[in-house]
């Protein structure tokens, strides 16, 4: 499947270091979403496991059953010094340089936490976590509605929610992945024992290198 260049372009154009220089240690989606990916990804990964959090931050939103082995690319060194599940990590601009340093089948998962909309090449950044990833191990990505807008692509900022779970589905399909889902994962936003209407969406989307993809 081929995109148009014009859905990956930015209003911001400038280079992604600079806007990622200073850390940001404050997480982007509320209570009750960042609960909804935990329990996604504890349905999907193994509770050990080497896993590969791509974009990644300060926080990695895994359970705390999770007892494996993490290793963190990301834009940001001191984000990720300060994430307390990572084990290693590397600082890398994936719209500059989208090979990952990995050998081939080296994980036993990857996920990508509310970043995929700044990808701008993201069917070659998900063909290299399909190679990277085992034999049908999962990759996951979550999203919601926010965004720093000036970084976002195009196409993010003109599609609705289920528009964005296609996008991301058909970016997997293209990069290889079997076994491709979508789902809305939204949580009620709660205070104490009471649900008090709509907190931010969750949006899980996920698929397996195949077995066959040797």
């Amino acid at each position: 499947m081929d995109f148009p260049p014009e859905y990956f372009q930015r209003y911001d154009e400038s280079p992604d270091e600079l806007f990622y220089s200073v850390p940001r240690l404050v997480v982007h989606i509320d209570d009750a979403a960042i609960a909804a990916v935990t329990q996604l990804y504890g349905e999907l990964l193994p509770e050990s496991g080497h896993v590969l959090d791509l974009m990644s931050s300060w926080r990695s939103h895994l359970p705390e059953t999770f007892k494996g082995k993490v290793s963190a690319l990301g834009m940001n060194a001191e984000e990720m010094r300060q994430n307390p599940q990572v084990h290693d990590f590397v600082v890398q601009n994936l719209n500059r340089t989208p090979q990952l340093p990995y050998p081939d089948q080296h994980f036993d998962g990857a996920i990508c936490t509310v970043s995929v909309q700044y990808l701008i090449d993201p069917v070659t950044v998900f063909k290299e976590v399909r190679r990277v990833l085992k034999p049908s191990a999962p990759f996951i990505i979550t999203f919601s509605n926010r965004c720093f807008p000036t970084k976002a692509v195009a196409i993010w900022q003109a599609t609705s929610l289920a528009q964005k779970a296609a996008l991301v589905a058909s970016y997997l399909e293209a990069a290889g992945f079997a076994e491709i889902r979508a789902e809305d994962r939204t949580q009620p936003l709660r205070r104490g024992l009471f649900a008090v209407g709509g907190g931010d969406p969750l949006i899980g989307v996920w698929g397996r290198r195949p077995h066959s993809d040797l």
